[in-house]
């Protein structure tokens, strides 16, 4: 059922995925790639609200409730996402006791990573939140696939962290001097998971 009603499409960077206000029709995955999620004003600021690394899943409120969709979703880098139609994702939430288990970790983590996501934009300063921007990235329940050597360039970082480019590259500098991660050119390689993850916590 799923393999016949799914489907995949590729999407160059800056490509959108899907938009705010448009009815949810798909359950969204990604294969390979970045996708974030953020709301844009009408002057085109923007504030992102996750990013989306390969293994992730992302947009399964928003079907449930049938809903409009409550953000923009746009690729950062060239990306091969997953489409589960609406339909198909509510039957199996009516006949797989193990999917349904699935989509209620998958909801509360999410919300967690979302809260998360307020109280370091309005807490911590521009270094922890990059820190933090990228250890999101390593959430195990919801983006099981990341590894630790990440193709990213510090101007999709910036995407990431709502910071700019000139910022971000003095922020990770400072983490790669303290032998957290490993700058090279479009890659990040994390060196120590443990202290990204606890980069800045001091602050709150």
């Amino acid at each position: 059922m799923v393999l016949s009603s799914a489907h995949a499409e590729y999407l160059e960077g800056g490509a959108w995925v899907a938009r705010r206000q448009e009815p949810s029709d798909y359950w969204i995955g990604v294969h390979s790639g970045l996708i974030k999620l953020a709301i844009y004003n009408a002057s085109g600021r923007s504030c992102t609200l996750s990013g989306v690394p390969p293994g992730g899943w992302f947009g399964e409120g928003s079907v449930i409730k049938r809903e409009l969709r409550k953000y923009d979703v746009a690729a950062i880098q060239p990306s091969l996402a997953m489409f589960v139609p609406s339909n198909t994702f509510h039957a199996l939430l009516e006949s797989s006791l193990p999917f349904t288990g699935f989509v209620i970790r998958q909801l509360n983590n999410r919300m967690g990573e979302f809260i998360a996501s307020i109280q370091n934009s309005r807490l911590l300063d521009v270094d922890a939140r990059v820190a933090q921007s990228l250890a999101q990235l390593f959430n195990p329940d919801l983006y099981p696939d990341t590894r630790r050597t990440l193709a990213i360039s510090q101007e999709e970082v910036g995407l990431l962290a709502g910071v700019s480019r000139q910022r971000i590259n003095q922020a990770l500098q400072n983490l790669e001097k303290l032998r957290i991660l490993r700058l090279s050119y479009n890659q990040i390689d994390v060196l120590d998971l443990e202290r990204l993850y606890a980069f800045g916590r001091e602050q709150i």
